[in-house]
């Protein structure tokens, strides 16, 4: 096996101890020096440690949370000791956690919440409108959240419904396309969506950025029938691409040779890079992203914790913790120091022209109204998306 294969199969394997959908080693404590730049570990890594189960209880009343999130999102010390900020959370406001359900997919977290009650829930866009129409999450006070006004506002607009705010944003993130230079040649995104070896996001968004790279569409959460129509006609002119939901399978997929073009983050980019795998990126003037909030559950019987948790999760040092873990941005901009500054650095925290360039998704069809046409509701954009899938 070669060296750039060796390379890259170890950070697949680093991804898998992990557990969180990131290839990355565990953050440093709190009290380690700030590592500003991305390693890789290519060491054999040990089978993770089981993340602590605490004691269930019934209710959030006797000072306990349940909480509902993404892997990487409250870590436990699971997979690392270093990596335990939901322990310190518990030690600092004297809540517990009685349960930390995690999930890998968006299309798991809204299967859990028809399940089970919950306290505090991370959500992405679609899920959130969802929950907020269906009143499933109820209304925050952001003046019981310390360090609410630092998130940026354009992030807290994102969750904020008839002058309500309903979601504290925690990390975000945006879409690339890159290719192999050593296998193919640059071009445009059109090679991406025709290519039977590219990989793409396995979710219905991606029409987003098929409507993007048609380049018909202002909006490309607000599309009518002739808009998705070409948006689709563009997803099928290849239906045998790799549809992926885990990064890991980019990473082999690179490694192997069995793709040469990908819909990524900057950060799993980089990491393809540092493997030795010379990819690059597409130029496009438009990119699509996302942020994950959290939410607060509509039938909490004391809000106390969730509030303690919430009030968590918005400060710098927790965010600064996440986004170093995951790979992903911090919407507070003070965590931009140490540890997570090579991902403010990677999404261009604090780069207004940067991030003006990016279309951070809406549950379609976004703020379309009556007057501007007939736009299409996200439940005819995942038939469209599960009709390619088939």
């Amino acid at each position: 096996m070669n060296r750039r294969r060796t390379f890259a199969l170890a950070l697949a394997a680093t991804a898998l101890v992990a557990g969180t959908g990131a290839v990355t080693d565990p953050a440093p404590s709190a009290t380690s020096e700030p590592r500003p730049t991305l390693t890789v570990k290519l060491s054999a890594t040990p089978k993770p440690t089981p993340t602590p189960t605490p004691t269930p209880t019934a209710t959030q009343s006797d000072g306990t949370l349940q909480i509902l999130t993404y892997r990487g999102y409250a870590e436990y010390g699971g997979v690392s000791p270093k990596v335990n900020w939901v322990g310190n959370f518990e030690k600092e406001t004297g809540c517990r956690i009685a349960r930390l359900d995690a999930v890998q997919t968006a299309e798991e977290m809204a299967t859990r919440v028809t399940q089970r009650q919950y306290d505090v829930i991370t959500a992405g866009p679609v899920l959130a409108a969802d929950l907020i129409a269906a009143k499933q999450v109820q209304p925050i006070d952001p003046a019981k959240v310390s360090d609410y006004k630092d998130l940026a506002e354009r992030f807290r607009d994102m969750t904020t419904v008839s002058g309500k705010a309903y979601g504290v944003p925690y990390l975000w993130a945006y879409h690339e396309f890159v290719y192999d230079s050593s296998r193919v040649r640059g071009g445009g995104l059109e090679q991406v969506f025709s290519s039977p070896r590219a990989a793409l996001k396995d979710t219905p968004l991606t029409i987003a950025d098929a409507a993007l790279a048609d380049g018909s569409a202002k909006e490309p959460y607000e599309l009518d029938e002739a808009a998705l129509g070409k948006a689709m006609a563009l997803l099928e002119r290849n239906k045998e691409r790799v549809y992926w939901q885990n990064p890991i399978d980019l990473v082999k997929g690179f490694a192997t040779g069995a793709l040469d073009y990908a819909q990524v983050t900057p950060y799993y980019r980089l990491l393809l890079q540092q493997a030795g795998i010379p990819v690059k990126t597409f130029p496009a003037p438009r990119a699509t992203g996302w942020v994950d909030s959290w939410l607060l559950g509509a039938h909490v019987p004391d809000t106390t914790c969730a509030y303690r948790w919430l009030n968590w999760v918005t400060a710098a040092n927790a965010q600064r913790d996440a986004a170093a873990w995951v790979g992903m941005a911090p919407a507070n901009s003070k965590a931009c120091k140490g540890r997570a500054r090579a991902m403010c650095e990677t999404y261009g925290v604090g780069e207004p022209k940067r991030l003006d360039r990016v279309e951070f998704a809406v549950r379609p069809p976004g703020g379309c109204g009556a007057e501007d046409g007939e736009c299409l509701d996200y439940r005819v954009w995942a038939d469209r998306w599960n009709a390619l899938r088939k």
